[in-house]
C-alpha cells in the first residue's frame, strides 16, 4: 500500500490526539490548580514558587541557574526574583565571584513561607495523583524523566 499523501495526512491530522498537545492541556491545568492554591494561602505565582522552592532546596543561587534549574526564561526569572524581593522573600547581594552577577537568597520570611506551602504542594501532587496506581505513577514519572534527558540532550546538540 503507497505511503499517504502529505495533504491526507494533513487533513487527517487531529489536535485533540497529539501527544505534546495532549501533555501541554495536563500542564496547563495542574499549574491552573496549583496556581490557583497558592495565590490564595501565600499570594505567590508558578513561576515566583519555582525560584522560591529551587532557592529553598540549592541555596543562594544566580538567576541564570534559577532558570536553568526550572527550566524559566531569563524575562519569567527577573519578574518573579523582584517580585519575591517587593515582597520580602528574597534577598539579593553582590555575587563574590562575579563583579557583575547577583545572588538570591531566602529571608526569614522566605523560609517560613516555604515551610509553610512544601504541604501545600505534596497534598495538591497527592490529590492530582490519587486517581492513579503507585506504578502508573512511578511509570509516569520515569517517562518524564527519560523524555526531559531527551529533550535537554537534544536542545544541546550542535544542529
Amino acid at each position: 500500500m503507497p505511503p499517504k499523501s502529505r495533504s491526507v495526512r494533513t487533513a487527517e491530522f487531529c489536535l485533540a490526539g497529539f501527544l505534546p498537545y495532549k501533555v501541554g492541556v495536563v500542564l496547563e491545568s495542574v499549574s491552573r490548580v496549583f496556581a490557583e492554591r497558592y495565590l490564595g494561602s501565600a499570594n505567590l505565582t508558578i513561576p515566583e514558587w519555582r525560584a522560591l522552592a529551587v532557592i529553598a532546596r540549592k541555596g543562594p543561587l544566580s538567576p541564570t541557574a534559577i532558570g536553568q534549574r526550572t527550566a524559566m526564561d531569563k524575562v519569567k526569572v527577573s519578574r518573579a526574583t523582584q517580585s519575591l524581593v517587593g515582597k520580602g522573600l528574597l534577598l539579593q547581594s553582590a555575587d563574590p565571584s562575579d563583579g557583575r552577577g547577583r545572588l538570591l537568597r531566602l529571608t526569614r520570611k522566605g523560609t517560613a513561607t516555604h515551610a509553610r506551602m512544601v504541604p501545600i504542594a505534596t497534598s495538591l501532587e497527592a490529590e492530582v495523583f490519587s486517581h492513579l496506581t503507585r506504578a502508573e505513577t512511578v511509570a509516569l514519572d520515569k517517562i518524564l524523566t527519560k523524555l526531559g534527558s531527551h529533550l535537554e540532550t537534544t536542545a544541546d546538540a550542535p544542529d
